[in-house]
């Protein structure tokens, strides 16, 4: 994990220490989710304000809402480590968050207006316009499209009607993003079209087909899972060690 700029936290001090720690939180966040901190990895809370040049109570602070969120898990005796990964987990995030993300899309459907189609149409065509891996290292996602991956999932199910129902929705895909992120490493040879994928989402929902999107949805989520959860014992030990 590489230090902030001694520029970038200078001027957040300057801002305050709560400006400060949502720096050192979205920090963190960043290098769980791309793992670059392992799961189940250890976080010395000492280590971590040494490195970041910030106090121990911003640090405890950042870790906090990392718990809050489920990336990180809090224990009296063993402190703070990177909330781990499993093949049981995967399964119960991915199905989860196919029924929430479902109810919420089918909600969109019903109550979403030209301007909402349109902010679909234009999150995907924005999504299609940058490459979905890195050009310079095949096995990683190019960020730029991390973004906009985030972005047009989330366009999908504005129209939905309920902050609540939001913000369950947002707190799955946080936990699944590390997951995802691991299975570009299992579609070396696969054939996989992912703007396939998401443009039989996007094709259901212009058509107001709530059945077939709703389909589309479940199968995209489930072939993410499929790939990081291979059979292969080699697989498996990936997704606990990565």
């Amino acid at each position: 994990m590489e230090a902030l700029s001694l520029n970038f936290l200078a001027n957040d001090e300057l801002r305050g220490p709560r400006t400060l720690t949502s720096a050192v939180y979205g920090r963190l966040r960043s290098d769980i989710l791309s793992a670059r901190l392992s799961p189940g990895q250890k976080l010395h809370i000492s280590g971590i304000g040494k490195q970041f040049s910030v106090s121990l109570a911003a640090v405890r602070e950042a870790l906090s809402r990392l718990v809050a969120d489920g990336l990180v898990q809090a224990s009296d005796q063993r402190g703070f480590r990177v909330s781990p990964v499993s093949a049981a987990d995967l399964e119960d995030v991915t199905r989860t968050r196919i029924d929430i993300e479902s109810l919420a899309l089918r909600r969109s459907i019903e109550r979403g207006d030209k301007a909402w189609l349109s902010s679909v149409e234009a999150a995907f065509v924005d999504l299609n316009s940058v490459p979905y891996r890195h050009p310079e290292n095949p096995a990683h996602h190019y960020e730029p499209w991390i973004l906009r991956h985030r972005v047009f999932h989330r366009a999908l199910v504005n129209a939905c009607g309920s902050q609540w129902l939001l913000g369950f929705r947002d707190v799955l895909h946080e936990q699944s993003e590390r997951y995802r992120r691991l299975s570009i490493r299992r579609e070396a040879g696969k054939l996989r079209d992912v703007e396939a994928e998401h443009g039989a989402i996007v094709k259901a929902v212009l058509r107001r087909d709530s059945e077939a999107a709703v389909a589309a949805l479940s199968d995209h989520f489930m072939t993410t899972m499929h790939l990081v959860e291979l059979a292969s014992p080699a697989a498996r030990e990936d997704i606990g060690s990565s």
